[in-house]
């Protein structure tokens, strides 16, 4: 049995949780709204506040499913109750971030600004020039829209320019062995 397919998750207070046919989920809370289609074959009951996840057999496909519908659900009771955030670091002469409206604007030594826009259910925040702080409700959104955000400059290996993750740790290496420093 799966370890974390096996527990339960608790609904709080103020969050609305429907299932309806074909195990479509829509959770309600004061973050906002997540809806998601899940598999099929998985058995999803609602036991007043909680919910529960059952596999129908020992199948190989019904055992990895198991863990991850739990978890799926168990995300978007968290996402419309706390939300789900990442941090982003800019390192670099002259490596900025500014927000104009919905639109982040990046300064990454490219000879024009990369803009992005701010996508629904995303709040952008930049609380310093070198700092972005994406969040949202669907951590799989803020994910994607972060990874987004550090693709326009990744970080280098040999003086940790671009853009990083703050958990994140740059392997460095090296420069030129017989480069000699002034």
């Amino acid at each position: 049995m799966s370890r974390i397919g096996k527990m339960p998750i608790a609904i709080p207070a103020g969050v609305d949780f429907k299932l309806s046919g074909g195990n479509n989920v829509v959770v309600k809370g004061p973050n906002g709204t997540l809806s998601r289609e899940l598999h099929g074959d998985m058995i999803i009951k609602v036991d007043g506040s909680t919910v529960t996840v059952e596999r129908p057999s020992e199948q190989k496909l019904h055992k990895s499913l198991h863990g991850l519908t739990r978890t799926l659900i168990a995300n978007m009771v968290d996402g419309v109750t706390s939300g789900f955030s990442k941090q982003l670091d800019i390192n670099g002469v002259g490596y900025r971030a500014q927000k104009q409206g919905k639109k982040l604007v990046l300064t990454l030594g490219y000879s024009h600004p990369v803009e992005m826009e701010e996508p629904d259910g995303i709040t952008i925040d930049v609380p310093a020039p070198n700092q972005i702080i994406v969040k949202g409700a669907d951590k799989q959104l803020v994910g994607h829209v972060a990874s987004k955000i550090r693709e326009k400059r990744p970080p280098e290996p040999y003086k940790g320019k671009g853009i990083k993750y703050s958990d994140e740790r740059i392997r460095r290496k090296e420069g030129k062995a017989g480069a000699k420093k002034k």
